[in-house]
């Protein structure tokens, strides 16, 4: 069994016709309430000011948790400024925290949100305020840290959106990798340097991207040791997505899944992940592929604690 992190707080109340799916997050609660899933939903705390201070600046923090930005500020953000989106941007951060934590004790873990790899250290963007993978990932070496251990992490980002945030916030950072695989002309517009980016054409279909997402593990592997992966796996990439311009198949996102979670197993790596973009106008049929996602989890923790329990009885 593995949790799965979810609050109503991810469902924030938007304006008529505003463009953000919000309802996808309690459709995925509820099918995986009703699905045969070893899943245990968990509430996340919101992430406190000191862990969100690891990747942000005080001031940037100060500011949104007040309402004191600019009308430029929130249509960049994509939200209007509230209480609730506050709280929401905190919980969705809190929720990938605890899915980190969650994962090194179950071998994988998942925030049915999360992904807001957007936000920069002092200011928003996309639909994102905090950078949850940017939080989580320096409150993992924190605790690693504080225990003695090593904390090298790797983050998968395969949504189709550059992780422009995230990388911008640890790329002075050589205990953290970031590996973004998107679309080339898609949002954001102006990139930032990843530790490892591969570009996408628009219409990228199936082989053509998993023949990339191969090269780029493995070139990874070569450089690079991590204790931990947050995978950002991202269903934007999916054919029937609206702001996605790639390709890719319901098969393709099962074969892309199992790609990274197959490169994680031969390492024994623990893996959380987020289920980040995803704008279908189909909801149902998004909300199916990311119940896909999760069910992959669910068997790549299960081998996880297989795998741990055998060596430990050794």
């Amino acid at each position: 069994m593995i949790e799965a992190f979810y609050t109503d707080e991810f469902v924030l109340p938007l304006p008529p016709g505003h463009r953000f799916p919000m309802e996808k997050y309690r459709i995925l609660r509820d099918k995986l309430l009703l699905s045969d899933c070893s899943v245990r939903l968990s509430v996340p705390n919101a992430a406190t000011p000191g862990q969100l201070a690891l990747a942000h600046c005080p001031y940037y923090i100060e500011r949104i948790e007040t309402g004191n930005i600019s009308k430029d500020e929130q249509r960049d953000i994509g939200f209007p400024w509230s209480d609730r989106m506050v709280e929401r941007s905190r919980r969705s951060v809190g929720a990938t925290v605890s899915a980190v934590r969650s994962a090194l004790q179950q071998g994988a873990s998942v925030n049915l949100a999360g992904g807001t790899h957007h936000a920069k250290r002092d200011k928003g963007g996309g639909f994102c305020v905090f950078n949850d993978l940017a939080v989580a990932a320096l409150v993992y070496q924190t605790d690693q840290i504080a225990n003695g251990r090593e904390g090298n992490v790797l983050v998968i980002d395969l949504d189709v959106h550059q992780g422009d945030g995230t990388a911008e916030i640890l790329a002075n950072d050589c205990s953290v990798f970031t590996f973004s695989m998107h679309g080339a002309k898609n949002y954001p517009f102006q990139k930032e340097k990843s530790d490892l980016d591969i570009e996408l054409v628009d219409g990228t279909r199936d082989d053509e991207y998993l023949t990339k997402l191969e090269s780029a593990l493995s070139l990874i592997g070569q450089r690079f040791t991590p204790n931990m992966v947050l995978y950002v796996a991202g269903l934007d990439v999916h054919q029937a997505d609206r702001l996605g311009k790639l390709a890719l198949s319901d098969q393709g996102i099962l074969l892309r899944d199992h790609l990274v979670l197959q490169w994680a197993r031969k390492r024994n790596l623990p893996v959380a992940a987020v289920m980040a973009g995803g704008y279908f106008p189909d909801l149902e049929h998004l909300t199916d592929l990311q119940l896909g996602v999760v069910k992959r989890l669910v068997d790549y923790g299960e081998h996880y604690q297989r795998a741990t329990k055998t060596t430990k009885n050794r």
